[in-house]
């Protein structure tokens, strides 16, 4: 019998790793335990990147009552997630070449290990976990048979992350790279991609533009949001437009791929939080 990952309390390490910090957490009943733990990721050193995989683990290994079963977590591509190997990572140049991550780390361990990128991931635990259940429930409580089996989720951030899961099953395509959304086109500036369009820099860079400043004058998304919101002093029509161009990118790049998927979509990253300035509730009426 299939439990839910609520009433699952075996413990999972896991680790978010981007370009400046890793992150290892624990969790157990679909909570979390332990964590987050941040260490640097020490990017351009092979060794020293590593070390921090390891040791962080280790670490976090050393603070749980009780064994874990799994080791899961999300790790910037080119990669054959199946198998477990990095490859040819820009945000992480310390892993160039083939590194099978995911083999060293269960020899190390001793315990199964389970790789994919933040978009999938986070796709994948919105159809398990979260928005998928959420409005099949809705549903059911509403006396209506419709239920929903495919998912489409990006997340915004540093990047433009995408993932899809049919069926509850996370679809990888035959090289790890279904639901790469940044690829796709940038419906402002058909010269770039998606991810110009929508992400961090994207945001920085348009209101820069609109300010008449350097790239580097300009503040962080957070900031640039609180301009939006009039909470914070700064050019608010800038702010404005960056998150706009930001919202009509990312619109374009669900409606496209939503054509494909016929399903629900969902929207996360740490951009997602700036909802009321590209996705406000009079678009939607």
């Amino acid at each position: 019998m299939q439990i839910s990952s609520q009433e699952d309390f075996r413990t999972v390490m896991t680790l978010d790793a981007g370009r400046t910090a890793l992150k290892f957490s624990a969790i157990r009943g679909n909570r979390l335990l332990v964590g987050p733990m941040s260490l640097p990721s020490e990017a351009d050193s092979y060794d020293r990147c590593l070390a921090n995989v390891f040791g962080g683990f280790q670490s976090l290994k050393n603070l749980l009552a009780e064994p874990p079963v799994a080791i899961s977590f999300a790790f910037p591509g080119p990669a054959d997630y199946p198998a477990g190997i990095i490859s040819n990572i820009a945000n992480l140049p310390a892993f160039r070449g083939v590194v099978p991550q995911g083999p060293m780390l269960e020899d190390k361990f001793g315990v199964p290990v389970f790789i994919n990128n933040d978009g999938d991931l986070f796709t994948y635990r919105e159809a398990i976990a979260g928005f998928l259940p959420y409005v099949n429930g809705l549903l059911q409580a509403a006396g209506n048979p419709r239920r929903y089996s495919n998912l489409l989720g990006i997340t915004l951030g540093t990047g433009l992350g995408g993932g899809i899961v049919r069926n509850g099953e996370l679809f990888l395509g035959d090289n790890s790279a279904a639901g790469e959304v940044w690829l796709l086109r940038n419906k402002l500036d058909p010269d770039r991609n998606a991810e110009e369009g929508a992400s961090i820099r994207a945001v920085r860079r348009v209101y820069a533009q609109q300010c008449g400043v350097p790239l580097d004058a300009a503040p962080e998304p957070r900031t640039i949001f609180e301009i939006g919101l009039g909470s914070t002093s700064g050019n608010k029509t800038a702010a404005v437009e960056a998150f706009r161009q930001l919202g009509e990118v990312a619109g374009d790049v669900l409606a496209q791929a939503l054509t494909l998927v016929d399903g629900l979509a969902v929207i996360g990253g740490g951009l997602s939080g700036a909802h009321p300035l590209f996705l406000p509730l009079s678009s939607l009426r």
